[in-house]
């Protein structure tokens, strides 16, 4: 019994020496670069510059996503409405209302362009976005596209010019991550 308890008590007392043994030390040194630990007005203006753009290349996708959606219906409407025009099916009422939306939907593309315009000169005025601009050069061009082939009676087309324009945000919205 005495040997047992004598071995107990050692195995007791080697316990936390194994255990301190096992873990190792670590040490934490301070790096003092000047550099890298503090930002710099010039690193935190173009960080800020950036954001800006970001928000406002998001906003210009939220928007064009959104009239995407609403062109589809409204351009099924007016094609609609011209087919029964070209058979004589239409009412005067209906006709009126296939040329106010027609208008509405050229008014809104050239709302759109005129948008994708002002984002481009930010862009391009913007020293911190100048990198950018390449990628994002050519948004107003397709939606001015657009503007023509809603001149033109081709809704459907324009719409789909307009998913293309999507794509070139998102990708510029994606360089700037």
């Amino acid at each position: 019994m005495n040997r047992l308890t004598t071995f107990a008590v050692i195995c007791l007392l080697a316990l936390p020496a194994t255990a301190l043994a096992q873990t190792r030390s670590r040490t934490t040194t301070k790096r003092t670069t000047s550099s890298r630990g503090q930002k710099t007005a010039a690193d935190q203006a173009g960080t800020e510059a950036r954001t800006s753009g970001a928000m406002k290349v998001a906003d210009q996708i939220k928007n064009l996503t959104r009239f995407v959606y609403l062109l589809g219906g409204v351009a099924k409407g007016i094609e609609q409405v011209d087919e029964a025009a070209k058979k004589n099916e239409a009412s005067p009422t209906a006709l009126q209302q296939n040329e106010q939306n027609k208008t509405t939907v050229k008014t809104s593309l050239r709302n759109v362009r005129e948008g994708l315009d002002q984002l481009e000169i930010y862009f391009r005025s913007t020293p911190e976005l100048e990198g950018y601009y390449l990628k994002l050069a050519g948004s107003a061009s397709g939606a001015a596209t657009a503007e023509d082939l809603a001149a033109a009676g081709r809704f459907d087309q324009a719409g789909r010019t307009l998913l293309g324009v999507v794509n070139r945000l998102t990708d510029v919205l994606l360089a700037m991550r």
